[in-house]
């Protein structure tokens, strides 16, 4: 069963954003994890570091401004 792995960045600055993310999927060998950050350069670093990985990446920017990165696997 896929859980899906969660992280709420919004507010962190670089490079906390990617960091938490490397550390997330670098523990899952395959599933989901969602990253939510606030700024573009927190977007990228998170987008960068999972297609390094591997993983596959799909961005919804939500009404509020806050991007929505799902990565799966």
């Amino acid at each position: 069963m896929d859980d899906i792995h969660k992280i709420d960045a919004c507010g962190l600055s670089s490079p906390q954003p990617a960091l938490l993310t490397h550390k997330a999927i670098e523990s899952k060998i395959s599933g989901t994890v969602q990253v939510l950050v606030d700024s573009t350069t927190a977007r990228d670093s998170v987008i960068r570091t999972a297609q390094r990985a591997g993983w596959q990446v799909s961005l919804q920017t939500r009404p509020d401004g806050v991007f929505q990165i799902s990565l799966t696997k």
